[in-house]
């Protein structure tokens, strides 16, 4: 399988959009197309392709982000809103829902009335390499499964490192390299022949979910993205495996 290559997030006027390298200003509208048309069945392709194992990954998450009463967490690409709704029903006391997709933010938003976490959530369509919002504002910035989605990855963790509050930490639960060699196999097997066959027969959308598989595999490993954590000034960096390195949550502080 082809390997990933951080160098084309700095430099270069290509980009990965799975394995197919396509114009870095083409990037994020290939992606928003492809959240447009999961949209209405991620949260039960989710199921799905992880076995339910991304609910265990996002509760361990958000204890690790573990906002509080007096924090406002900004959570970017929120997606549906798993991230955020959990962070407020565990005691933050803002949460900002941020994402580039609008079709998906509209979902979040409907799961939130049905949920009763209308007070204290905010929706805001945005791009995470250019966030709206000011300088030192926010305790807490997370971001889950959206990293390698992105465009410029080293833009989105400047952004991430400006809106925190000296003393805020930002945090990120993303795909990462499977630490068991043995399994890799199975893995691609599972990735490249059966998550097409599931995103075709219960979300009508072969091609997207093929992307989704490639884009996992362009995602930079684990000690790739806690340099670049550290190439943008956050400091005491660490990562935690997950299932074994299938995900990974990493994370470091505005000191």
């Amino acid at each position: 399988m082809p390997q990933n290559d951080t160098a084309r997030d700095a430099n270069g006027d290509t980009i990965d959009f799975g394995f197919t390298p396509v114009p870095r200003e083409s990037k994020a509208t290939l992606v928003r197309q492809v959240f447009d048309s999961v949209a209405p069945k991620y949260d039960v392709m989710n199921d799905l392709m992880s076995v339910g194992l991304h609910r265990l990954w996002k509760r361990a998450f958000v204890n690790a982000i573990g906002a509080g009463p007096r924090d406002t967490l900004l959570d970017l690409a929120a997606g549906t809103g798993d991230i955020g709704f959990l962070a407020k029903e565990r005691g933050a006391a803002r949460v900002i829902l941020a994402d580039i997709n609008a079709a998906m933010l509209g979902v979040g938003q409907g799961r939130a009335l049905g949920r009763g976490l209308a007070a204290g959530l905010d929706f805001v369509c945005c791009d995470a390499e250019k966030l709206p919002f000011p300088d030192r504002s926010v305790e807490r910035v997370s971001m889950a499964f959206g990293l390698r989605n992105c465009t410029d990855k080293p833009a989105v963790l400047r952004e991430a490192r400006r809106v925190l509050r000296p003393g805020g930490r930002f945090l990120v639960l993303e795909f990462s390299r499977l630490q068991v060699a043995a399994l890799d196999p199975l893995y691609d097997a599972w990735s490249f022949k059966a998550l097409p066959a599931i995103g075709a027969r219960v979300a009508k959308d072969s091609e997207s979910y093929r992307y989704l598989a490639e884009s996992i595999r362009m995602m930079p490993d684990q000690e790739a993205l806690a340099t670049m954590f550290r190439e943008a000034d956050l400091e005491n960096v660490t990562y935690r495996n997950l299932s074994g390195g299938i995900v990974a949550i990493h994370s470091g502080w505005r000191l």
